[in-house]
């Protein structure tokens, strides 16, 4: 089963150590998926995300953890009954791995970590690392979420074929859309995925939104209905105060080489232009 991994890591193009790290995080992340597909996890559960989009729609960044949204609410809602599933199938491919359950119970947002160092020991490796620091998949899930989310069932192929159940994409566009307006810190990353989803036309799942804005957020409680011409405004609002060399800056380590070119054109002018595109997405999509 090894080879299998030996055969993924040479399709990736790697011209530096952090690549190759990145790329050894984007096989463990599969190999999690699979074995979670192996179990009951997406009867209750949905792919959600950053790295849903890089590995279901190949966005061209690389994206760290593993998001997930309960399909609805549960505060019972434990790891621990996966977390088996992950170790054993890991080891089925050569991978002796930790994995650790870091929930809280009072936290809506449930947390799981894998760490490994196995990984490198049988892989032929172009660059050094020092891997004595372990490569690191955090897994999160909303137990709370939002009602409104709709979803899609996608099949992939590495390790072996599997399917998982994502959110679709008005819903995933609608949750960055809600961490856009309304995360407490700037992400570089939430903007290079808002273009991706206007370069997609991709609409938001607004009854999603709705109700994650009045769940959570400067908004919570207000019973907003988030209209196009409301969700505009407000993103209008964020491209005036956003310091686009400090996201620029953000996101960059997360892309390859040819692709931080495109940060040069980083500014309000851009996003602005950006802006009155998805208008005219959101327009032809209700006419």
């Amino acid at each position: 089963m090894t080879t299998i991994i030996t055969e993924r890591l040479q399709k990736y193009s790697i011209q530096s150590a952090e690549a190759e790290k990145d790329a050894l995080k984007e096989i463990l992340q599969a190999i999690i998926l699979y074995g979670l597909s192996g179990t009951e996890f997406f009867e209750e559960a949905l792919f959600q995300g950053g790295t849903a989009l890089r590995i279901l729609h190949n966005l061209q960044r690389f994206s760290e953890d593993l998001d997930f949204i309960l399909k609805k609410p549960n505060p019972d809602f434990k790891w621990q009954p996966f977390l088996r599933a992950i170790e054993d199938v890991c080891k089925e491919f050569g991978i002796v791995s930790e994995v650790i359950d870091k929930s809280k119970s009072d936290h809506t947002v449930q947390k799981m970590i894998l760490k490994d160092n196995s990984i490198v020991k049988f892989l032929n490796l172009s660059f050094h690392h020092h891997f004595e620091k372990k490569l690191t998949i955090k897994l999160k899930i909303d137990t709370n979420p939002p009602a409104g989310s709709t979803s899609e069932i996608k099949f992939l192929d590495f390790p072996l074929a599997f399917m998982v159940e994502a959110q679709d994409l008005p819903s995933n566009f609608a949750g960055k859309s809600h961490a856009l307006l309304c995360r407490k810190y700037m992400k570089g990353r939430d903007w290079y995925d808002f273009l991706w989803y206007v370069s997609k036309e991709i609409s938001p799942n607004f009854v999603f939104l709705s109700n994650a804005i009045n769940q959570q957020g400067p908004w919570a409680g207000q019973n907003i209905q988030v209209t196009g011409q409301w969700y505009l405004a407000a993103l209008q609002e964020k491209i005036k105060i956003i310091d686009w060399e400090k996201a620029a800056d953000e996101v960059a380590p997360f892309l390859n080489k040819s692709d931080r070119t495109t940060l040069k054109l980083w500014g309000k002018p851009f996003f602005q232009d950006r802006l009155e595109k998805l208008n005219r997405i959101l327009q032809s999509h209700s006419s």
